[in-house]
């Protein structure tokens, strides 16, 4: 089944949030934030913009009537500064006109007088200084100190990563319409309905039951919408209610760009030690997370950096320790792979250091340390059904590395100008919510009297296919046409207490509450056409009914029929809860994930060694999908994730000054991969397994996964410098810029 909104995409016609038609009186809200990043607010003179031609209002933190608080885990976050501002972009005041041109020209003219504090961009600094989200956490596997001793090889280093931009195409915005007995209706472009619905009542001092949150799609989220979409839509829904009018706000890119947090920047420290046979025995980290003026989800993304820290090696002894640092900048939020993507950069650093300190390859560090059945990772979880070295072997042979190895050694014998790098990149990636109570949805299916089939869930359409995998497991239970189906919108009041779609679970969790009500649904049919066919096995099947395996007379639509007459149930909500996960943060250890998606990635790029330029020639992935459900949707996942992931690796560079104003605010200024910049050749295999019973239909979760794959990008880059100026003592610092190249390859040792 290709993907249902493929051709309303094309032809235009997807309906996202500006394109709901906006009701006649609809004004407009614009946030006005800070210029600068840490100041007292001395004092705020609106007089001028509100004369402003088109002004209605300007609200401020005095006008919320409930709480001026959108901390999801901690309560650290005001929806507008009251006082005082620790990031540029923090929101002051919503401006509500007629127009959003009338409230740019108001915005213009308010005068905000500010007692300027100091200013902290630096994690490290953060960290020295005692700026902590929360205490520091740390996971400990077997005993590092005694294994030092053991280890034939040590080695430390450094390794700086820097953010991302989320870049959806669909900025972020809301649009509020008051109704009836103070309750309001928000559509919102959220990863999260039920963080926004709890947000706006608890700002707007009313219960979660008169806010309704309604989402059709997103047009791109990548995490960037999981919290960080809230305050828009607590903003509009706070100028509804004050007004009793509806009001829409659609960002404009670089005030987007401006004002919301990007992927975590992380420095680390790391400590390998290995044996002479290139075990790896010990291993420490310490990560030091850029998390932002605010708390946001860097508690949880931190989480997920531990739990990833080892990537997909076994190492017996480990202590993983993380710092989330508070900096004046804008609260930095999920992103793809949510803080895993930090974690696994660094251990490859540390093997990349070991191995040219060693004069090995580190494919030969990789492959001796891969994961197997039965190793316990750090936070205490016993890995099964595990397919490392399953991916290794497989794409080692299927796509010859060895002739490829040769072929690039050969290219540089004979080249000075270009060289060639190769690198390869195993993962090993959890998939649950961390966050064990997150782990639950459900599903409501209604089955009319004329055969057609409705569905609500908690998952929200953001171009991953959900949507059209959930009409698969309609259509193969009830054996019917697609047609017959509809997949509505995302609403609170449909589906309440939903988890945000993210941690790569959407389709497991809403796909196996669906799976569970149209079961449920199927077998109600089924005893209602046991009393025609008595003692016959019943199926369903191309919109019949058959009986031992013979088709009959009775139709889907006669069925479905037949059963209302007798009044039968044909509505269903199903819940659903991620069993044998658990997780015990007073001792770090437990069962935190449903199940591991392996897979590996070889790399092969040429690198201009007068310009600093490079060329991906080549990306070839062996991955492991289980039974892949659509094979056509989950090859998309792997080709974004995996260009994703490349630039944040190579292109895409996040600039802060020393006064915490973005550098990097606009498209000329911030670049992602191009068509010119994408690898030349993708190849994608998919590694035969039997799946995972809790993946839905056995097709593993591929949203989050392949985004890893990108890490490879960067040391392929390296090696190619490394073979141009061997004796190049380079740090490790991504992104591997076209720049930062050219400064590598003529850095002296």
């Amino acid at each position: 089944m290709i993907n249902i909104d493929a051709h309303n995409h094309v032809k235009g016609k997807s309906i996202y949030l500006d394109d709901i038609q906006e009701i006649h009186g609809t004004l407009y809200a614009l946030p006005f934030d800070a210029t600068v990043a840490h100041a007292k607010i001395k004092s705020i003179d609106l007089e001028s913009a509100l004369k402003t031609k088109g002004i209605v209002t300007i609200l401020k933190a005095k006008d919320i009537p409930g709480q001026n608080q959108i901390g999801g885990i901690f309560p650290d976050e005001p929806l507008l500064a009251d006082g005082e501002v620790h990031f540029r972009g923090q929101v002051i005041a919503i401006i509500v006109g007629t127009t959003e041109h009338h409230c740019r020209v108001a915005a213009k003219r308010i005068k905000v007088v500010y007692d300027e504090l100091p200013v902290i961009t630096d994690p490290r600094e953060a960290q020295k200084q005692n700026q902590l989200i929360m205490p520091p956490r740390q996971f400990r596997l077997g005993d590092t100190t005694s294994a030092w001793s053991q280890c034939d090889y040590i080695f430390e280093g450094r390794s700086d990563v820097n953010g991302q931009e989320h870049l959806y195409i669909e900025t972020q915005g809301a649009y509020a319409r008051p109704k009836e007995d103070g309750s309001i209706i928000v559509s919102s472009s959220t990863q999260g309905p039920t963080a926004v619905q709890r947000m706006v009542a608890q700002v707007l001092g009313i219960p979660m039951h008169k806010v309704e949150i309604d989402t059709v799609r997103l047009g791109g989220g990548f995490g960037g919408k999981e919290d960080q979409a809230t305050p828009w839509a607590v903003m509009v829904a706070l100028a509804a209610q004050h007004l009793h009018k509806p009001v829409k706000m659609s960002m404009h890119r670089m005030d987007d760009m401006r004002m919301t947090g990007k992927r975590h920047p992380y420095s680390a420290d790391f400590k390998i030690g290995l044996t002479k046979d290139l075990k790896i025995l010990a291993y420490e980290v310490t990560h030091y997370q850029n998390a932002g003026a605010a708390a946001d989800l860097s508690p949880a993304v931190m989480e997920r950096t531990l739990f990833h820290s080892t990537n997909a090696y076994y190492i017996p002894n480990v202590i993983a320790k993380a710092y989330s640092c508070k900096t004046n900048l804008p609260p930095n939020t999920a992103f793809r792979g949510f803080g895993g993507p930090q974690g696994k950069f660094a251990i490859e650093a540390a093997i990349v250091k070991a191995a040219e300190s060693l004069g090995v390859s580190p494919a030969e560090i990789q492959k001796a340390n891969l994961v197997k059945e039965g190793d316990e990772l750090s936070y205490g979880q016993i890995l099964t059904q595990v397919e490392a070295q399953n991916a290794w072997e497989t794409c080692m042979k299927n796509y010859d590395y060895e002739s490829q190895k040769q072929r690039v050694a050969e290219f540089n014998s004979k080249n000075t100008r270009f060289k060639k790098g190769l690198a390869i990149q195993p993962i090993c990636f959890g998939i649950s919510f961390t966050n064990t109570m997150m782990n639950h949805a459900r599903a409501l299916v209604h089955i009319y009297h004329d055969g057609s089939v409705v569905v609500s869930t908690g998952g929200v359409e953001m171009g991953q296919g959900l949507n059209t995998k959930m009409l698969q497991i309609v259509v193969e239970t009830f054996g019917i046409n697609a047609s017959k189906v509809r997949i509505e919108s995302t609403n609170t009041l449909r589906v309440a207490n939903t988890s945000p779609t993210a941690a790569s679970a959407g389709a497991d969790l809403n796909g196996k509450a669906l799976q569970m009500a149209c079961n449920a649904l199927l077998e109600r049919l089924k005893a209602v056409a046991q009393k025609e066919f008595t003692d016959q096995i019943i199926e369903l099947k191309d919109e019949m009914v058959f009986a031992n395996e013979v088709k009959t007379e009775l139709t889907w639509k006669d069925l479905v029929l037949r059963a209302f007459t007798q009044r039968v149930a044909l509505t269903e909500n199903a819940h659903y809860a991620t069993p044998t996960i658990h997780y015990d943060k007073t001792k770090e250890k437990g069962h935190p994930f449903a199940y591991h998606v392996y897979g590996t990635a070889i790399h092969e790029v040429t690198v201009d060694c007068l310009k600093g330029t490079y060329d991906f020639d080549s990306v070839n992935i062996v991955h492991d999908f289980g039974k892949s459900m659509n094979p056509t949707i989950d090859n998309g996942q792997i080709e974004g994730g995996l260009v994703q992931g490349m630039g944040w690796m190579t292109l895409e560079e996040i600039i802060y000054n020393d006064q915490g104003r973005l550098v990097s605010n606009a498209l000329s200024t911030y670049k992602v991969p191009d068509i010119y910049s994408v690898p030349k050749v993708i190849n994608i295999q998919h590694l035969e397994t039997e799946g995972h019973e809790l993946a839905i239909k056995k097709s593993k979760a591929v949203g989050e996964p392949p985004l890893m794959y990108g890490i490879g990008a960067y040391f392929a880059i390296r090696n190619a410098i490394k073979a141009f100026n061997p004796n190049a003592d380079l740090a490790v610092n991504a992104p591997y810029t076209p720049e930062k190249v050219l400064m590598d390859l003529y850095k002296k040792s």
